[in-house]
């Protein structure tokens, strides 16, 4: 979009692990891309559990404004609680010395999601393979913490079939409550079933828990981008064929939609700013 703060900076927020260093890695390239369009003065990167960590990044920001955009999937428990308060942000807007930070709403709950999950569901399937005989699944973590983090998961399965997708059905499942996306089989009633994980990176979840729940592996592996769990497309289980994609998070338009969430900002909260 036709959009650009060049005298602001922009800071995308991750989860980044301790664990899979491929975690903050669709962070760190959408940073780049966004960069690379020259929209901001300066596009940086903090981590929950990687650095530069919330509490480090702030000295390494020179510009007065900084909008802040959280690259996570929900509007649950890290963004209205753990991110705002290792921030040290205290609403829409916070007022620190001459800075002033813009806390934008996160990645997932924005509406271009659902072309995005639509994309990349058609995209894997095989040609030939008609999607009026397929099923789509979005699939989540699940918590019982926060029902945020399954609303935004259900507004997109609502969103997909509202828009007339092509998919003979579609679904929201999850790892740890119901409906499980271990039941894939029977949820649906077609013979091809596509997976799009709605993370935002191809971390331990999605490389080492979700294709043990499919069946489609029997034991956790080490996750990392070298697998081939993503390519060994289509898999055949109990005769049904199943696709299963990388995590959502990975598309390259997510870089648009992070920029549209500063924009909406703009728009929609600044005069929040007082």
């Amino acid at each position: 979009m036709d959009f650009s703060k060049p005298e602001s900076a922009l800071l995308i927020l991750g989860h980044g692990s301790t664990e899979n260093p491929d975690s903050s890695d669709p962070t760190w390239k959408i940073a780049d891309s966004i960069e690379q369009t020259g929209k901001f003065a300066a596009v940086h990167c903090s981590f929950w559990k990687e650095e530069p960590s919330f509490r480090q990044i702030w000295p390494m920001i020179e510009q007065d404004e900084i909008y802040v955009v959280p690259n996570f999937i929900s509007e649950g428990y890290f963004t209205r609680q753990v991110l705002p308060r290792e921030l040290e942000l205290d609403g829409h807007t916070t007022k620190r010395g001459e800075k002033t930070i813009h806390y934008c709403d996160p990645v997932g709950i924005h509406s271009r999601m659902t072309n995005l999950l639509t994309k990349r569901a058609s995209e894997i399937l095989d040609s030939g393979i008609d999607p009026k005989e397929t099923s789509l699944i979005i699939v989540g973590h699940g918590t019982n913490l926060n029902k945020k983090s399954t609303e935004a998961i259900r507004t997109q399965v609502d969103a997909i079939i509202a828009s007339s997708a092509p998919f003979a059905e579609v679904h929201d499942a999850y790892m740890e409550e119901a409906p499980f996306i271990a039941d894939w089989q029977t949820m649906t009633s077609t013979p091809n079933v596509v997976v799009v994980p709605f993370f935002i990176s191809d971390g331990l979840h999605s490389y080492q828990d979700i294709p043990v729940m499919l069946g489609i592996e029997s034991e956790p592996t080490e996750a990392a981008s070298q697998r081939d769990v993503f390519r060994n497309n289509p898999y055949t289980v109990n005769g049904r064929t199943l696709y299963y994609s990388s995590a959502i998070g990975t598309d390259p338009s997510l870089a648009e939609v992070i920029i549209d969430q500063v924009a909406y900002f703009d728009e929609h909260y600044r005069n929040d700013a007082g």
